[in-house]
């Protein structure tokens, strides 16, 4: 006897903080209970037979609910009952995950001549995520870029990217981020603030994120995708090295655009082997 019932996110994750409330035809309160840590209801009062309303709350969700029938031997058996965020999006599981740099790119993209573009990226990067269990907006994450590890396919041009007109990588070794808050800009979307520390200049940088999903990989882990971009502008960052050339067109471009594509792994460091 009883009722019994597994409570998931739209990505199939049990949401191990959700509360079931049961109440009969009436709006009285016959049974409340807590879901475990796998997402699962089970309560063994008895309830005598006829049509209840399930309720299920959890914070950061929109509650759902749904009707059930308690047939003559006591027992209510709800099924799985899928909760959708506040305002429709999902993120990972709250908990840490770590950046996995063999699976993530950081690269950027600036005009060159005004008339195509440099593709660069860094090689050497690494960072966390820390997703809220209760507050999404209160997630964070930090990284932490090797700045002379940029390359752009082209020797020359990378030493001069390393060089005290741009990057000046002896005396500014690391590019850090670390965010600041974090809101919801579309069904699919977030905007991640924080500060961008480069060239010895720190300044607040916006990306535009999209969470890509979760899923298992090869090496018995639980890995999510993220998507991010952003556009900075040398001046910001003391970069003010420019080549005119005699048509008056600037060598390389002002504005770069960044492009981030990271996964990450669950938990707070990552696999060896």
């Amino acid at each position: 006897m009883g009722l019994t019932a597994r409570i998931r996110t739209r990505d199939g994750w049990a949401v191990s903080h959700a509360v079931v409330t049961v109440t009969d035809m009436t709006g009285t309160q016959v049974l409340r209970a807590e879901a475990d840590a796998e997402g699962t209801v089970r309560d063994t009062t008895g309830l005598t037979p006829g049509a209840y309303t399930v309720i299920v709350t959890a914070v950061g969700y929109a509650p759902a609910a749904s009707s059930a029938i308690v047939t003559a031997s006591g027992r209510a058996e709800v099924g799985t009952v899928t909760l959708a965020r506040q305002g429709g999006t999902e993120l990972p599981p709250p908990g840490p995950w770590t950046i996995d740099p063999a699976h993530s790119s950081v690269a950027a993209v600036a005009q060159h001549l005004g008339i195509s573009s440099v593709h660069g990226r860094f090689t050497e990067f690494g960072g966390t995520i820390e997703i809220a269990p209760d507050d999404v907006a209160k997630s964070r994450v930090e990284a932490v870029i090797r700045a002379a590890s940029v390359d752009t396919g082209n020797g020359m041009r990378d030493t001069h990217l390393r060089s005290g007109d741009f990057l000046d990588v002896e005396r500014y070794p690391e590019i850090t981020y670390r965010s600041s808050a974090l809101d919801q800009a579309g069904p699919d979307r977030w905007t991640v603030h924080g500060e961008l520390a480069m060239h010895g200049v720190v300044r607040p940088v916006d990306l535009d994120l999209a969470y890509l999903g979760t899923g298992a990989d090869p090496w018995g882990g639980t890995r999510a995708a993220f998507r991010a971009t952003a556009e900075l502008h040398r001046d910001d960052f003391a970069m003010n090295y420019n080549q005119v050339l005699q048509a008056g067109i600037a060598a390389i471009g002002t504005t770069l655009r960044v492009e981030l594509d990271i996964q990450a792994v669950q938990g707070d460091s990552l696999p060896t082997g």
